[in-house]
């Protein structure tokens, strides 16, 4: 387990450690399902548990995973998330030379694209209640910088007290399940380059 100080925003320090789709995904899967080990994940994502094993190793270089001390034994090392969540680049860490800002939103914007294709896919499947609580839409609005930034800052408001009166996502409570909310907000570049 390293030392590291647990980030609360991504840097240029800890970019690094989670600018890969694979890292991505394997946090977010310590984050909905709880603590697992590198054997555990690797069927679970489809890899070996070498491959595994050193994305781990790398997110807990950078602070973003731990050992789960309350599990395992001496041939088995269970991980957890360090944090319930990662801040985006801070615009410093977007505009660097490094590119490792830029990175890490494309690995999160590959794994959101492949979960919300998955979803669609499965989407035949699931009962008519949960269908009728899928949503697919898009608004197309014209807003300032300023109003833009406003609306994004309500909406998170909105997902964080639905967040605050629900169990963990570990926790099954009958007739619920776990839902994600992608909330994506961008400019439309033509605008912005007129």
């Amino acid at each position: 387990m390293t030392d590291a100080p647990l980030p609360s925003h991504t840097d240029a320090r800890n970019l690094a450690g989670v600018a890969h789709p694979t890292r991505v995904r394997i946090l977010a899967l310590l984050r909905t399902e709880g603590p697992t080990t590198a054997t555990a994940l690797a069927a679970r994502l489809g890899l070996n548990s070498g491959a595994t094993s050193y994305h781990l190793r790398r997110l807990a270089e950078h602070g973003f995973v731990v050992d789960d001390p309350t599990r395992g034994n001496r041939r088995e090392r269970w991980w957890k998330a360090a944090q319930d969540s990662t801040a985006p680049p801070e615009d410093g860490d977007l505009t660097d030379d490094t590119g490792l800002g830029v990175g890490y939103l494309r690995s999160v914007a590959r794994v959101q694209s492949e979960d919300m294709l998955a979803a669609v896919d499965a989407l035949p499947a699931l009962p008519a209640k949960w269908r009728a609580a899928f949503d697919l839409s898009d608004y197309a609005l014209r807003l300032s910088p300023e109003a833009a930034t406003a609306l994004n800052a309500e909406l998170h408001a909105v997902l964080r007290r639905y967040a605050g009166d629900m169990p963990t996502l570990q926790e099954h409570s009958e007739g619920t399940a776990r839902l994600t909310v992608q909330l994506q907000m961008f400019p439309d570049l033509g605008d912005v380059e007129r």
